[in-house]
């Protein structure tokens, strides 16, 4: 069986997502998950889907996290049961399978997060299209003009980006150890290193 890589990963998520700006989203959280990964081994987190994996893992997870929604949009139980078929082909990590069963998982009840890997993807995955909208109001529209700071001001005004579950993203000082300000920062640092990927 062939290991799933990041090759691997972006040729399944480019075969089955046409839509550039839904590609554009999974490659953000690929990078913040990347990120978030090299900020836990930093931190001497002692934790087994830090522990086994590798920074590509990490970034292939977010990378592949919705890679069947551009099918499965208007059938929402078969988000992520999807895309975990079309990985029997391949090795895949337990705790990356995991991962994937814990996305959508108020919908499919697979498995509810617990390793940092999930909660990292619960938790981002909503930050990333929020720090999104808060570069497509700059008159730029680029990331380089954000900052923690023009964030945190955003995030405020609960009618900007409404549809944005605060609280899911909230949950990274419980569930991974991370002040909101901290998380902001890896995340938006992350995405603004790939600025030209993001088209951003």
């Amino acid at each position: 069986m062939e290991k799933l890589t990041h090759n691997i990963a972006t040729e399944i998520l480019h075969k089955n997502m046409l839509n550039v700006n839904l590609r554009r989203h999974c490659y953000a959280v690929s990078v913040a998950m990347r990120a978030l990964y090299r900020y836990f081994k930093k931190e001497g987190r002692n934790e087994s889907s830090v522990n086994n994996l590798s920074e590509e893992d990490w970034g292939v997870v977010g990378l592949l996290h919705d890679a069947d929604y551009e099918i499965t949009k208007d059938n929402w139980e078969k988000h992520t049961i999807m895309l975990l078929d079309w990985l029997k082909v391949y090795d895949v990590h337990s705790h990356i399978v995991e991962a994937f069963k814990s996305h959508n998982t108020k919908v499919t009840h697979l498995r509810e997060p617990e390793t940092l890997l999930e909660w990292s993807l619960e938790c981002v995955d909503e930050l990333t299209g929020f720090i999104v909208a808060c570069a497509l109001v700059k008159p730029d529209k680029k990331l380089v003009s954000v900052d923690v700071d023009s964030v945190k001001k955003k995030w405020k005004q609960k009618e900007f980006a409404r549809t944005v579950s605060r609280e899911q993203i909230e949950q990274c000082s419980e569930k991974l150890g991370i002040s909101l300000d901290k998380f902001m920062e890896v995340t938006l640092s992350a995405m603004q290193e790939d600025a030209v990927k993001l088209g951003l």
